[in-house]
């Protein structure tokens, strides 16, 4: 242990404790921009720089350890000069117009800015403009851009896809993709994470919402909004609400207030999603053939492989994703339930997800013979949404979903975080090839059991693995969250290291819950406790396994036949293809 003194706090904190890390212990904050703990501790941004007594030169907090005996001043008037001198200068490569920027009100930069007293630069501003894809779900705005390096490194080191680099050298330091490509050409997955760990608004997912402006407006148009599981956990994350009105029942009628027609719940689709998936691993099993299958309900996870391992492509399920097969059913079988044409239809989703917005625009999912899916909207956006409509959800009386398909089970609910459409699956497995339901608890064992967000605990439930009894077979599975894993996973299935029958992969650490599309808080994960409420939420649905579902039963008795059938398949089912095909 070392002894050290901070702002006037004396403490004792391990050795190789870095001074900011010291101070957090000490309830001291001390400002940064680029720092991301264990993956960007690279001093770009030296806004961290404190003074340490009896030395001349200020040093960076987040990279020097303590020493026996230190005293350091972290806003001490040296040190705030620096400080903001430091920021002036990023401010000046800065096109520093908030009032039109998305993290307006939630960027670091602006927040410090303003404490530091910053109203004016004694720099002349000299901001750098790159061209962009504007139509690509992920847009860049090099003007807002800080050098930070954040989003190379979660790129690189959290999902080992390695888009971004830096380009030239000095005052003319940009970043961009690799080898300046056209990003839709890129091995973007549209994963986001760059997005939510860019601490301004130099990253940001495509504006959709004023198409869906138009649409509210045009009468022609029935609106159907689809709701992911992972953004009721996320809707009103807000520490202006009061705690516990953020329900399913006030998003539907916040929701209903704005003029959408229906509003239907992804879980019931992705209770689909386990009647068909989980019938397809027991033909597979049966079969022995393109084994271990993979799991196909996550769009960032089905582009990183057809990009990356094309010829893994017969192992992923050929399943959609709920989001898609909730698009095909609303312009099939929910039109004909309601008597809506389905050119007449606006099929809305609200996804904690980039990269649905690329999945919704591929050539393959047009099963009703037109786009299943016309829009995606992020948490985030439907969230600006909300507040432009200002739709308080505290003064709404809550409503529940919209029938035919609105009602799903626990396990529809879990597909949001990370082991959960493992789980929802074996749940319905082991009825199917038993002919009896499985204990509560029977498959706990592929669950992420952290509850609380971390600061900048970016690999949230890793690699985990399992084996379970199924008739007398042994079942082995794998769950695997972020796209770096999932890279350690397929090399070690290629070598014969390890072998398995079925592999759940969720590109975002921690699954849907910590999606690019969610929204952003700097300097904590908030997956895990988004994860711990979906599992509330199952253990508190009536029906908790995706067959118990009434109207998913109705749905196979009066549309589908049942799982896997001629329907099924040309609905519900796809070949999936090397990218890209996007658009």
């Amino acid at each position: 242990m070392v002894n050290v003194r901070i702002d006037n706090y004396d403490l004792s904190v391990e050795e190789g404790t870095t001074i900011m890390e010291a101070a957090k212990k000490a309830g001291v904050f001390i400002p940064h921009l680029c720092f991301l703990k264990g993956i960007n501790e690279i001093s770009a941004c030296k806004v961290c720089m404190v003074e340490i007594q009896g030395k001349s030169k200020l040093v960076t907090a987040c990279s020097t350890p303590v020493a026996e005996g230190m005293v350091v001043f972290t806003n001490s008037p040296k040190a705030r000069s620096v400080r903001k001198s430091n920021v002036e200068l990023i401010l000046s490569q800065h096109d520093c117009l908030c009032a039109t920027c998305v993290r307006s009100g939630n960027c670091p930069l602006q927040t410090l800015a303003g404490h530091l007293g910053i109203y004016e630069l004694p720099f002349e501003r000299q901001v750098s403009e790159q061209d962009w894809d504007n139509s690509f779900p992920l847009i860049r705005d090099s003007k807002k851009c800080i050098k930070c390096m954040r989003c190379i490194q979660i790129c690189s080191k959290v999902q080992g896809c390695d888009i971004w680099d830096v380009q030239n050298t000095g005052a003319y330091t940009n970043i961009s993709t690799v080898g300046n490509m056209p990003i839709a050409k890129s091995k973007c997955t549209l994963c986001g994470q760059c997005i939510t760990h860019c601490p301004t608004g130099a990253l940001k997912e495509r504006n959709d919402l004023p198409a869906i402006y138009d649409i509210l407006a045009d009468p022609s148009k029935i609106t159907v909004v689809q709701i992911a599981p992972a953004v009721r956990t996320a809707w009103l994350e807000r520490r202006d609400v009061e705690k516990g009105i953020d329900t399913e029942g006030r998003l539907v009628a916040a929701l209903k207030r704005i003029g959408f027609d229906y509003i239907l719940d992804t879980v019931f689709s992705a209770d689909v999603t386990i009647m068909e998936e989980g019938s397809e691993l027991l033909e597979r099993l049966e079969s022995g053939k393109d084994m271990p299958m993979f799991t196909s309900c996550c769009p960032g996870w089905v582009s990183y492989l057809t990009k990356n391992h094309p010829e893994l492509l017969p192992n992923l399920s050929t399943t959609k994703s709920p989001q898609q097969i909730m698009g095909a059913l609303i312009k099939t079988y929910f039109a004909e339930k309601t008597g809506v044409e389905p050119e007449n239809i606006c099929s809305i989703s609200i996804m904690p997800c980039l990269s649905k917005k690329r999945e919704a625009e591929l050539e393959s999912m047009k099963a009703s013979g037109q786009r299943d899916v016309d829009y995606v909207l992020t948490t985030r956006e439907m969230v600006r949404l909300l507040r432009a409509e200002h739709a308080d959800p505290a003064g709404l009386k809550e409503l529940p979903f919209d029938s035919p398909i609105g009602d799903g089970t626990g396990a529809g609910a879990i597909f949001g975080v990370t082991g959960g459409v493992m789980e929802a699956a074996l749940r319905t497995a082991y009825k199917l090839v038993t002919g009896e339901e499985a204990p509560e608890d029977a498959f706990e064992a592929v669950r992420d059991n952290r509850t609380e967000g971390r600061d900048n605990a970016i690999n949230v439930g890793g690699i985990r693995e399992a084996e379970f009894d199924l008739a007398g077979r042994k079942l082995r599975v794998c769950v695997v969250s972020g796209l770096k894993n999932a890279e350690r996973v397929i090399k070690d299935i290629k070598t014969g290291k390890v072998k398995y029958d079925f592999v759940e992969v969720m590109a975002c650490p921690g699954g849907c819950v910590g999606g690019g599309g969610q929204p952003i808080h700097e300097g904590c994960e908030w997956a895990p406790g988004r994860g711990k409420r979906l599992y509330e939420l199952d253990a508190d649905r009536p029906l908790r396994r995706s067959h118990e579902n009434p109207q998913v039963v109705k749905l196979y008795e009066e549309f589908l036949g049942k799982p896997l059938s001629e329907k099924s398949e040309e609905l519900l089912h796809t070949q999936h293809v090397t990218e890209n095909n996007y658009k």
